[in-house]
């Protein structure tokens, strides 16, 4: 699995207009799922991203987690992170998981996440949406898996 998180003081996502998610300070996850990865990867993941330590503590360090500041989550299901762009100048997402196999670790994430002890607030899986945040910092993290490297 690969997680693109950002540290937002606000992140909404809207489908045809209507909002269907939003947070305040916290983290909007871009989730993209590979073929190998599983429910194992779905909650080593989910745990990696709660505990992070990203957040400024009252020094201004980056001592907090998501779940020491009590923070927010709003994950997105977004296949395009397996992009493959080495030919061409069209992107292949052949690398992706197949929507079932995908849509199932997305909410299990979420739900692992959730778990922790974390609100989450979730996109549509395959929908066309609308995603606006204020990345704070700016502060944005690659994560990965190792099935997905």
């Amino acid at each position: 699995m690969r997680a693109l998180l950002q540290r937002v003081s606000r992140a909404e996502v809207r489908v045809d207009g209507v909002a269907v998610g939003a947070i305040g300070n916290g983290l909007l996850i871009l989730l993209g799922v590979g073929p190998r990865d599983d429910g194992a990867a779905a909650a080593t993941l989910a745990r990696r991203t709660a505990e992070l330590r990203i957040f400024e503590d009252d020094a201004g360090r980056t001592n907090r987690s998501l779940l020491d500041v009590g923070g927010e989550a709003l994950a997105v299901s977004q296949f395009t992170l397996f992009a493959d762009t080495t030919r061409g100048r069209r992107p292949g997402f052949t690398g992706a998981a197949p929507p079932a196999l995908a849509d199932a670790l997305y909410v299990r994430f979420c739900d692992d996440l959730a778990a922790l002890g974390v609100r989450v607030a979730r996109g549509v899986f395959g929908a066309e949406m609308d995603v606006e945040l204020v990345n704070r910092g700016p502060f944005t993290i690659w994560l990965t898996t190792e099935a997905s490297g």
